[in-house]
């Protein structure tokens, strides 16, 4: 590991318009980019995290100089989808392209990765699987992710918190599938584009469990529709195990229950996608730029 002398300067993208974020804000206690920001400081505390919101008209975006600047940039998940390409959605593609331009290393959660890929030249579309909920199960790395660096000290195959109904179906050309699974083919891959590469994932290697529990009570709805509860009592009996498990990792009782190990569990292997992206790509990137 790279020792940086000087705090990490990182840019997290809050891909979620302001009613999705205020809204996200009410169940959970703050905004997707400031819990992704949080999740990043326990990683590294020292840190500098400012938040960009491309999402909302008029807001103030960082150009290619500015992009440069940073030691690092993360980009969040969303409840959007990238082809409604409403200037919600285009602002953010132009924004991702310029992310490649700068040089910048860049990493994104689910609809993060959608971006990277698109902003490629890649397709996304809603899954013909359907919707994954809650996990994603037996993501398993292909022959490319066993020796990459992004899934460094992941098992072959293992479990993380993952929401989406949209994936990558199409990967741009310069692109590496790094893991898949049942759902989606492209559950991790780094991209390299126009100057710039990317690593992302599929999944939410920054949700802690309390944070999955509060999105998923918003669409109890939606999982009684497609199968995923049977009624109303059962979400919340699920929710209500996942909060306890939030609160108590050690509740060997519940992990048995829903399946669940240490690679989700362990608050410091959920993250690792998180820190080998710090450690490998953004520490050693400030290194060869002189900023250390």
């Amino acid at each position: 590991m790279l020792h940086v002398s000087r705090p990490l300067r990182l840019l997290i993208v809050d891909g979620n318009t302001r009613e999705q974020r205020e809204n996200h804000a009410a169940g959970y206690g703050s905004q997707p980019g400031e819990a992704y920001a949080e999740s990043i400081r326990g990683i590294v505390p020292d840190c500098i995290t400012d938040i960009c919101l491309p999402a909302d008209e008029g807001a103030n975006l960082p150009d290619g100089a500015g992009l440069a600047s940073y030691d690092g940039i993360f980009l969040t998940g969303s409840h959007l989808h990238i082809y409604n390409l409403d200037p919600a959605v285009t602002r953010q593609i132009e924004l991702m392209r310029a992310i490649y331009q700068s040089g910048t290393p860049s990493f994104g959660s689910c609809w993060g990765i959608q971006m990277g890929a698109v902003a490629a030249g890649g397709t996304v579309t809603a899954n013909p699987r359907g919707r994954e909920v809650g996990f994603a199960r037996r993501i398993t790395l292909t022959e490319a992710g066993r020796g990459h660096g992004l899934l460094a000290g992941r098992p072959l195959s293992f479990d993380a918190p993952a929401i989406h109904l949209d994936t990558v179906v199409t990967p741009p050309g310069e692109t590496s599938v790094l893991a898949s699974n049942g759902y989606s083919a492209v559950q991790a891959a780094e991209i390299r584009h126009d100057g710039g590469t990317f690593w992302g994932v599929q999944y939410h290697p920054e949700f802690p469990l309390g944070q999955v529990a509060s999105i998923l009570v918003r669409m109890v709805p939606i999982l009684i529709a497609e199968g995923f509860r049977r009624d109303e009592a059962s979400a919340e009996s699920w929710l209500a195990d996942l909060r306890a498990l939030d609160s108590d990792p050690a509740r060997q009782d519940l992990a048995w229950a829903h399946g669940l190990d240490a690679e989700v569990l362990d608050a410091e292997k959920r993250v690792t996608e998180l820190r080998n992206f710090l450690n490998l790509r953004v520490k050693p990137h400030v290194s060869a730029r002189g900023r250390a």
